[in-house]
C-alpha cells in the first residue's frame, strides 16, 4: 500500500519520526505489530525494512513510525519529505496481550528504539481503562524520545546510563521495580535489556511479554532470517511474533 509522508521530524542526530497517511482508510492495527518498508533510492538496500508501529490514529487516518538511522536504508528514509510516497506492507505480526482485569498494574519497559511500540501500546491500554507505567531507558538524556507523548497516557519513569536524566543506571535498576508491585510487564529493546527484564519478571513471578527485534527481511516467514528457538521449536518471529511470552522462549533466565 502506498502512503504519503505528511511529516518527517528529526528527534535527534540518530532518530526521526515519520507520519504517514493515505487517501484510503488505513487498515486497523494493533500494538506490537510492524510494517515492512520498501526503500527507494538506496542502491545497497534490496530488502524491505521492518519498523514497529509507533502510533496509529484512526481519527486522522495516520500512522507513525519512529526510526533509528542505522544503515543506508534507514538513512535514506530519513531524507523523506512531506508529500513523498512510501510503499508499506502492513500490519504484520501479532500483538501484546491485554490484561483481562483493568485493575491490574502494568509496566511497559522500553530501551532505545524499543520504546517505539510502547507508545501505541500505552495509548491502547489507556483507552481501555488501564493506566500504564512507562519505564524508558537510554544512554543519555538526548536519547530519551517522545516523553511528552508518553505522559499523555501514563506515568513516566526514566533511566540514563550517564545519569543525565532520571535515575542513573539500567532500567532493571530503577527504584520503581523495587518499590511497586506489578502484575504484567511488557518490554522491547536491545536483547540484553529484555533478558534482564525477563529475569526480573521470572524471579518475581510476574507475567512478561517481550517484543523481539530479530532481523525480518520479508515479514511473511519465507526468508527465515528471524527464526527464534522456542519451547515449540524454531519459529519465525515475523509470523509467530514479534511478541512472545517469556515462558515460550528458550532463554537462559
Amino acid at each position: 500500500m502506498d502512503l504519503s509522508v505528511t511529516e518527517n521530524t528529526s528527534l535527534n542526530a540518530n532518530y526521526f519520526l515519520l507520519k504517514l497517511t493515505s487517501a484510503q482508510k488505513l487498515p486497523d492495527m494493533l500494538p506490537g505489530q510492524f510494517v515492512e518498508i520498501k526503500v527507494e533510492g538506496s542502491p545497497n538496500t534490496f530488502l524491505r525494512r521492518p519498523i514497529s508501529i509507533n502510533n496509529y490514529i484512526a481519527e486522522t487516518n495516520e500512522l507513525w513510525l519512529l526510526i533509528q538511522k542505522i544503515g543506508d536504508g534507514t538513512r535514506t528514509l530519513g531524507k523523506l519529505q512531506a508529500g513523498d510516497t512510501l510503499n508499506l506492507v502492513f500490519p504484520l505480526g501479532n500483538s501484546f496481550t491485554t490484561p483481562e482485569n483493568a485493575s491490574k498494574s502494568v509496566v511497559l519497559v522500553g530501551g532505545g528504539v524499543g520504546t517505539a511500540p510502547m507508545l501505541f501500546w500505552g495509548k491502547y491500554l489507556k483507552e481501555r481503562g488501564i493506566t500504564p507505567n512507562f519505564l524508558l531507558g537510554a544512554r543519555s538524556e538526548s536519547d530519551l524520545l517522545q516523553l511528552d507523548e508518553f505522559r499523555k497516557y501514563g506515568n513516566v519513569y526514566t533511566t540514563t546510563e550517564d545519569g543525565s536524566f532520571g535515575e542513573k543506571g539500567y532500567v532493571t535498576q530503577h527504584s520503581i521495580l523495587q518499590n511497586q508491585q506489578f502484575d504484567h510487564i511488557y518490554t522491547c529493546g536491545p536483547k540484553p535489556m529484555m533478558v534482564a527484564v525477563a529475569k526480573y519478571a521470572k524471579a518475581n513471578d510476574i507475567s512478561c511479554e517481550v517484543s523481539l527485534e530479530n532481523t525480518m527481511a520479508c515479514g511473511f516467514g519465507v526468508c527465515l532470517c528471524c527464526v527464534e528457538n522456542t519451547v515449540n521449536g524454531h519459529v519465525c518471529v515475523c509470523t509467530e511474533g514479534p511478541v512472545f511470552n517469556i515462558k515460550d522462549l528458550q532463554w537462559q533466565i
